[in-house]
């Protein structure tokens, strides 16, 4: 036989052998989805550490070589991690917040207006910080045909020594301003021992960036019977996102919410880094509502109209905005609060682009995404 021959006789085994792996690897992972099966049904824990380490020390014990004992250990965890992320992702296709074929958008009742339906705007001060503030502002932003009306009441700050939020009283008087407006109220818990009493005030419960992993608030929230607004944490994955959500369904509510709000990069010409394309992967992954909350992506005034056509454009159904009457003396994230005129020139800028898009993309004009 030549020399080519030979060559090419020795890369038929390997293909052959190539193919002979593949299959046993197959092979492998359909047994351990068996056995993953079986150990649910008794109960038992389904990743097993001491099972892996005797695994591997048996292949060492009975290796002929030419392979290393370490270069076998590394082979078979990577086999083993291969396998474990394998059935995990099928677990994750699961989820009951996973969009399924065909399955349609999620549209529930947030107060006196629906969610998911079409764009809205979620608006209102950062803080709820007076009772004047507050009513003044539902008063307005109902005027232009706002329906959710947004505040802080309890405050997480990420100084000790800032403007915590008015706790109870302003979740009172935010209730009232929403009441008096015919608006949906939204205010952020912090605390599980606030679900109930939240809960029995407004409209929906709004879980903030640095709380998306607190895993014994979103069990709470579960449980609160109010739809609940998630925001994604700064350095959050999508997966992790859906995670957290999974919390709140597993435990009977799936009234759920998402907003993307940036996330945080090296650049600091914003707050954080607005992912448009969360928000487009979103509407793919699950049925549930995904909102943009465009002034925390950009902690800043100036380009708050063009993130939020870009969030439209991206398919969210929904973008948050700060609105205060006196942005200059607010008494947290001044710096990306519009005023009322701002807010005007706002949904003017909102208005004309949109109407440029094609119809099968375009979502509805300003006008109807406040619903005037």
């Amino acid at each position: 036989m030549s020399k080519q021959g030979a060559l090419v006789a020795l890369r038929g085994q390997i293909d052959e052998l190539n193919s002979k792996l593949l299959e046993l690897l197959n092979q492998r992972i359909e047994v351990a989805r068996q056995i993953r099966a079986e150990k649910r049904l008794l109960g038992q824990a389904v990743y097993d550490p001491e099972r892996e380490l005797q695994m591997i020390g048996e292949l060492l014990e009975c290796n002929p070589g030419p392979l290393p004992p370490a270069i076998v250990a590394h082979l078979f965890r990577e086999i083993t991690r291969t396998t474990v992320e394998q059935l995990e992702g099928a677990d994750q296709r699961t989820l009951r917040v996973a969009r399924k074929c065909g399955e349609p958008d999620r549209i529930f009742k947030v107060g006196p207006h629906l969610l998911g339906e079409g764009p809205v705007l979620v608006s209102g001060p950062c803080s709820v910080e007076s009772e004047e503030q507050i009513f003044k502002t539902a008063r307005f932003l109902r005027s232009r045909g706002v329906r959710f009306l947004r505040g802080g009441s309890w405050k997480a700050r990420t100084s000790p020594y800032e403007f915590q939020g008015l706790g109870r009283r302003g979740l009172t008087l935010l209730a009232a301003a929403a009441h008096e407006s015919g608006m949906a109220s939204v205010t952020e818990v912090v605390d599980t021992r606030h679900v109930a009493e939240v809960a029995q005030a407004v409209d929906m419960l709004q879980v903030g960036a640095r709380n998306m992993q607190n895993f014994e608030l979103l069990k709470e929230l579960g449980g609160c019977g109010k739809p609940v607004l998630l925001k994604r944490g700064m350095s959050a994955t999508l997966d992790e996102l859906l995670n957290a959500a999974e919390y709140i369904a597993s435990h009977g509510n799936q009234e759920i919410a998402l907003c993307e709000r940036g996330i945080r990069t090296y650049e600091r010409q914003t707050r954080n880094t607005f992912d448009t394309s969360a928000v487009a992967l979103l509407r793919q992954m699950t049925t549930l509502p995904v909102l943009a909350d465009v002034s925390h992506a950009a902690g800043r005034k100036d380009i708050l109209a063009p993130l939020a056509r870009a969030a439209l454009a991206a398919g969210a159904q929904g973008v948050m905005l700060e609105v205060h009457p006196q942005p200059e003396i607010a008494r947290s994230d001044a710096q990306q609060q519009l005023d009322f005129p701002a807010f005007d020139a706002f949904l003017e800028a909102l208005e004309a682009p949109l109407a440029t898009l094609d119809a099968h993309v375009k979502p509805p004009a300003a006008m109807a995404l406040v619903g005037r």
